[in-house]
Parts: C-alpha cells; structure tokens; sequence
C-alpha cells in the first residue's frame, strides 16, 4: 500500500471568517496560522501547502493582556543607517490595526517560500466588513 500525498489537482481549499473582537492576539494568531498550514486536516503534509484561506475581521479590537498595550513594541528599518523605528502597540492600533495580526500570524508561518505562499491567503480588516462574500466564507468560532 503507498501513502497517498495530496496535490493542487484533488486539494480543496476552503474559506473561513474569524472575528477578532475581544479575543486575544496570541490565541486568534496560532488557531489561524494552523488553518493556514492546514494542520487541521488529515490530510496535512509538512512540505505541502494544504492550508485554507482565512478572513479576521474587526482587527482593531483584538484583546492585548496584561500591560501589552503600552509595553509592546513593533521595530521596522528604513534601510538608512540609524532607521530603527520603534512603534507601541497603542499606537499601532491607531494607525494600522490589521498590521498587528498580519504580524503575529507571520511569525507563526515557516519562514520559507511556503511560508509567504501561506500569507498570501490571509487577509485582515479593521472594521466587520469584507469583500470575500462570493467566496462564500464559513463563520468560525474560537
């Protein structure tokens, strides 16, 4: 008998909603990284991407605990000399609310070409509405 390895002809990619209100941002970040694995599948396989594509809407109110908000900071580089720049959390949430999941997801992804073909199938919002209607999406619940 040979095990049977999923390819892009018989794989079936599905679409999921996550809400992020009032959930925390490492809880949501790892349950969404697995769907984008697919290592909720049985048919997950580690240098295969089987994931599923992932809808986070209402991203400006994830939950931070303890004192994240204010102690959590995000670095960027310019690529100048001395272009470190430093962002709070406060602030990110601010100015770019779906940055910190993108973020946070990123990290828990293989840091390969699978990897950022697994981050292309996220997409985040701010606010409860997305443009993925037609895809027909399935409401998850975390």
């Amino acid at each position: 008998m040979s095990t049977l390895f999923p390819s892009k002809n018989n794989m079936q990619r599905s679409w999921y909603v996550l809400d992020a209100q009032d959930v925390v941002l490492g809880r949501l970040a790892t349950k969404v990284a697995m769907m984008l694995m697919g290592k909720h599948k049985p048919t997950y396989t580690p240098f295969i991407d089987t994931g599923d594509h992932v809808v986070v809407i209402n991203a400006d109110k994830v939950r931070l605990t303890g004192n994240k908000e204010d102690a959590k900071n995000y670095y960027r580089h310019t690529g100048y000399p001395g272009g470190l720049k430093t962002t709070t959390a406060k602030k990110m949430r601010q100015t770019r609310p779906e940055r910190m999941i993108e973020l946070a997801i990123q990290g828990m992804l293989p840091k390969s070409k699978m990897g950022k073909q697994m981050y292309r199938k996220l997409n985040v919002y701010a606010g409860p509405k997305h443009p993925h209607q037609a895809q027909l999406p399935v409401d998850m619940a975390i």
